[in-house]
């Protein structure tokens, strides 16, 4: 992808035609961190407004972006179904971002985070969370995350990878 391009992506609401290709970019792009099928069509369900993906000038995508509402310090498993969203969430909980290799260094990330932010204040939420993993921790903290150390969690994060951490974003 030629910088010229990389200009051209823009993040829009995932549409539920969107989802094959979601899919498709997720096994892709995330070969460690397997999730079925019915994990990318309940998260649309039950918080469509939190998923996005990025749309280069000819429709083709290049990442998506999954969030919901959730409950802080009780991180979903990998791979596991919410059934419901909670009645009083306490935190924006970014289950996935991922980007194509070819949009990766566009400023696509940044963009998503700050979208996810105002998400985020329009639910009222002071917080975004998410769990950190293939040792990228460092951007997130570029980011306004930091790494938050919960005994609780580790069984949960071991699920996920040796280098998965649980980071929080305090929102202003």
């Amino acid at each position: 992808m030629s910088t010229s391009q990389t200009h051209t992506l823009n993040w829009r609401r995932m549409e539920a035609g969107d989802l094959a290709s979601v899919i498709a970019m997720a096994a892709v792009i995330h070969t460690d961190f397997f999730e079925d099928d019915a994990i990318y069509l309940e998260r649309m369900r039950l918080y469509g407004k939190g998923c996005f993906v990025l749309e280069g000038q000819s429709g083709e995508l290049f990442g998506y972006a999954i969030t919901h509402p959730w409950q802080l310090f009780a991180t979903p498993a990998l791979n596991s179904l919410l059934e419901r969203l909670p009645d009083h969430p306490t935190t924006y909980y970014l289950h996935d971002i991922a980007l194509l290799p070819a949009s990766r260094g566009s400023g696509a990330a940044p963009r998503i985070v700050s979208i996810l932010a105002d998400q985020a204040r329009a639910e009222g939420l002071e917080t975004m969370s998410l769990v950190s993993v293939n040792n990228s921790a460092d951007f997130w903290q570029k980011q306004g995350f930091a790494v938050v150390q919960r005994p609780e969690l580790d069984a949960k994060l071991k699920s996920y990878s040796d280098d998965a951490c649980f980071m929080l974003r305090r929102l202003a």
